[in-house]
């Protein structure tokens, strides 16, 4: 366990300690509220742990080196913002699954570009966006996250690779 993690732990524990002296029957309220939102998210969280156990089990590292790893340059950074673009991932799962890609070896910039198209752009939901807002609306919009996206994951890249 990291040292964040102790100091994190302690702080609850002492926190929990002066909330159980202030008022024994509120604490006790509080942690039935905090164990059914535990019990509410288990199958989410056991749903992104199968998730990224089968994404990391089924892709080999070399492969995510190579294609979106840190040398691949602007065709890794394409790469990762088409497949965030197409795939349909919540959040959730994203992130802890971005976490996964870097340690197989995956570029800042790449993971930065398939974190914000997965969230700023739809192909998926295209259809609907034409149908409700126009065509020239949607088109206009995803193609500026587009192009927002890749600015961010440029400098994502810049600041953090």
């Amino acid at each position: 366990m990291s040292i964040t993690a102790i100091v994190i732990n302690a702080f609850v524990v002492f926190c929990l300690t002066l909330s159980l002296i202030k008022d024994r029957e509120k604490t006790k309220a509080a942690l039935l509220i905090a164990w059914n939102a535990t019990k509410r998210l288990a199958p989410s969280v056991l749903a992104v742990v199968a998730v990224i156990g089968l994404i990391v089990g089924f892709i080999p590292p070399r492969w995510i080196a190579t294609s979106i790893g840190g040398d691949s340059g602007v065709i890794g950074l394409l790469i990762a913002a088409l497949l965030g673009s197409i795939l349909f991932i919540p959040a959730l799962i994203a992130f802890p699954l971005a976490k996964s890609l870097l340690d197989m070896g995956a570029g800042v910039m790449a993971m930065a570009a398939f974190i914000t198209t997965l969230t700023m752009i739809g192909f998926i939901f295209l259809p609907i966006e034409i149908k409700e807002l126009g065509k020239r609306f949607a088109f206009l919009r995803n193609g500026l996250s587009l192009v927002a996206a890749l600015i961010i994951a440029v400098v994502m890249g810049l600041v953090l690779g």
